[in-house]
């Protein structure tokens, strides 16, 4: 645990003098929260279209699903691609800890800015856009951890086929956007039309999102929501650890 410990503080400070990381990966999704619900006009009010409930409660756990991809798509892939490209990960294979250690790391790091950015968001909503908690806060967690196993299997996958930081960051920008329109950044799953809603219950994202809304509402989560996370975690990661390339 020593070598993971260590390369974990010196991971996290890396991370947090990268600026487009801080600001993007942990701060961005909240500042859009805050931006749209505090902008606009009758975003803080009850919806017909969408049960009564306000524009605002639905979009805090779109802005939660948000924040889970800008971390393990575009933020890991970069930064174990920029470790592979600068020789880092075939050096640390001839050491006695080995890559391995380094990659727990980067986990560990991009997990916990994940749960920074989540709660950063989630406690914005509440306090200053005075949003309720989730009605179910376990079935919510329980949802949030198997949303954030397929994102970061995704996330591997990414770090697996591209050899550089370039490729990385632009592999994951290709991913990234459509995820966003599929888990409703742009169009909310109740406003989405009908065809676009059942293709986004097939996209990790999109039935992340669908799971999280469902699990903060206080409804019972879809079980095809599960499966598709489920599924595509599990898939994903073994195609991932077959690929990955320590140099």
């Amino acid at each position: 645990m020593r070598p993971i410990t260590a390369l974990t503080v010196s991971e996290g400070r890396l991370f947090l003098r990268d600026g487009l990381s801080v600001s993007m990966g942990l701060l961005f999704p909240s500042l859009l929260l805050v931006v749209l619900g505090s902008a606009l006009p009758g975003f803080r009010e009850a919806d017909p279209d969408m049960g009564g409930l306000r524009p605002i409660d639905v979009y805090v756990p779109i802005v939660v699903a948000m924040a889970l991809a800008n971390i393990a798509i575009t933020t890991l892939p970069t930064h174990l691609a920029t470790h592979r490209e600068r020789g880092v990960l075939r050096r640390m294979a001839t050491t006695p800890a080995g890559p391995g250690p380094l990659l727990g790391a980067q986990l560990i790091v991009n997990v916990i800015a994940m749960l920074v950015s989540v709660g950063i968001a989630i406690t914005l909503g509440v306090t200053v856009l005075g949003v309720p908690l989730p009605e179910s806060v376990f079935a919510f967690a329980g949802v949030l951890l198997l949303a954030t196993l397929a994102m970061f299997a995704i996330g591997l996958l990414l770090s697996a086929v591209t050899p550089t930081a370039k490729a990385a960051s632009g592999a994951g920008m290709l991913v990234y956007f459509p995820m966003l329109f599929f888990a409703g950044v742009w169009t909310p799953g109740p406003t989405m039309p009908e065809t676009v809603r059942r293709i986004a219950e097939f996209t990790p994202l999109g039935a992340a999102s669908q799971a999280l809304s469902d699990a903060w509402s206080g409804a019972s989560v879809a079980p095809l929501s599960l499966a598709v996370m489920a599924g595509y975690a599990i898939a994903i990661s073994l195609l991932a650890a077959r690929l990955f390339r320590w140099s």
